[in-house]
C-alpha cells in the first residue's frame, strides 16, 4: 500500500557531507512518518566539497539501515520537490538560534511559494548541535579517524580523507 501524502516527509539539504546530526534527524523523523525522502540538492550559496553524485551515494550508504528512507537528488525549489514526492511536509533540522533565524525566513518564503507545504522542525540532539560541514573540512586534516567518527558515519570518514588528500 502506498503511503498517503500526510505520512511522507521530505528532508532537503546539501549534505556535504552527511553527518551524525543529519542521521539523528532522519532517524527520529523515520519514527514519526511512514516514509522519509532525503532530497540531496544544490545550495547556490555553498561551494561543495563533494559532487552531487558523491553526496547522494554517501547519503544512500548512511541511511541504508532505515527501511522507510529513500534518497533522491533534486534541483530547484524545495517546495516543488516536496510536491513532486507527493508530500506536504518539509522537514528541517535546526542546531542553533542562527539556524532558526535563517529557517524562519526560508519557511515564510516557502509558505508564499506553496501554502500547502508545511515545514516541521526537529532540533538537533545536543551532541550534534555544533557539527557543520565547515567544521568537518577544518578538522579532518588534523583529527584521527576515531575523532571524526564522533561527527560522521564511517563511510564519510574515508570519503573525507580521500577528497581532502586529492584536493
Amino acid at each position: 500500500m502506498k503511503p498517503s501524502s500526510r505520512s511522507i516527509a521530505v528532508y532537503t539539504g546539501s549534505f556535504d557531507p552527511i553527518t551524525l546530526g543529519h542521521l539523528d534527524v532522519i532517524g527520529r523523523a523515520s519514527r514519526i512518518f511512514e516514509t522519509i525522502v532525503v532530497g540531496v540538492g544544490i545550495n547556490p550559496d555553498k561551494h561543495p566539497l563533494f559532487s552531487l553524485e558523491e553526496r547522494v551515494s554517501l547519503v544512500k550508504v548512511a541511511v541504508a539501515g532505515f527501511g522507510n528512507v529513500n534518497v533522491e537528488l533534486f534541483s530547484g525549489l524545495a517546495v516543488a520537490f516536496v510536491r513532486a514526492q507527493g508530500a506536504h511536509v518539509l522537514l528541517r533540522g535546526v542546531r542553533s538560534l542562527t539556524d532558526i533565524e535563517a529557517e524562519f525566513t526560508m519557511t515564510l518564503a516557502n509558505r508564499k511559494l506553496d501554502p500547502s507545504v508545511e515545514t516541521m522542525f526537529l532540533m538537533a540532539d545536543g551532541a550534534y548541535s555544533h557539527t557543520s560541514s565547515s567544521l568537518l573540512k577544518q578538522i579532518t586534516p588534523l583529527a584521527d579517524d576515531d575523532a571524526l567518527l564522533q561527527f560522521v558515519p564511517p563511510p564519510v570518514v574515508a570519503a573525507l580523507r580521500a577528497k581532502l588528500a586529492a584536493g
